[in-house]
């Protein structure tokens, strides 16, 4: 695996070694001694997945609230994605910063998500499958959120939006004058 340092504090993108031959690939998407050398989540509960139909598909902007707070490896295994994540972690230096990056089937890249982030995505196409690792068992009284429009993030989707949650619609906006989320 080749690990990248993004812009955000503690988050990396991880790009797969692949071997080729003339059975096709094989490549590591996990290692518990180079993820450990990282400084990253090494023990995961739940592989979750979803799949959604429509290019233009927002999922999130999620997290999971103390003690029950999450690291993720997102995968998208069919089709693609604009995955952006946001540092809600009061003591960072990247604080409410966010940063979007494109996983795909073809790529193959998989992105590392600390706890204490926000988590959301956007198909790019048609038809999708996302597979991602949790540290943390999902716990529902623990479940958060921030708007994916909150104008104090300003992200930029790349598409109209065309199907969203009533829920995920609804998030609150970010008050930067409350106490930070972690």
């Amino acid at each position: 695996m080749i690990f990248h340092q993004t812009t955000l504090k503690d988050a990396w993108l991880i790009d797969v070694e692949a071997r080729g031959d003339a059975r096709g690939m094989f490549g590591r998407t996990f290692c518990e001694t180079e993820f450990a050398a990282h400084g990253l989540a090494t023990r995961y509960v739940q592989q979750n997945m979803s799949v959604s139909a429509e290019a233009g598909t927002i999922r999130g902007m999620h997290f999971q609230r103390a003690p029950f707070t999450e690291a993720k490896l997102v995968r998208c295994v069919r089709g693609a994605i604009l995955d952006v994540i946001v540092d809600l972690r009061g003591n960072s230096p990247t604080y409410l910063k966010h940063e979007g990056f494109e996983l795909s089937a073809e790529n193959r890249r998989q992105l590392y998500v600390p706890p204490g982030f926000g988590h959301s995505f956007q198909t790019l196409v048609d038809d999708i499958e996302v597979s991602y690792l949790v540290s943390a068992p999902y716990t529902p009284d623990a479940e958060g959120g921030v708007r994916y429009s909150d104008p104090l993030l300003a992200i930029r989707w790349p598409l109209p939006v065309s199907t969203i949650s009533d829920k995920d619609a609804n998030w609150p906006l970010i008050d930067p004058e409350a106490a930070p989320y972690f």
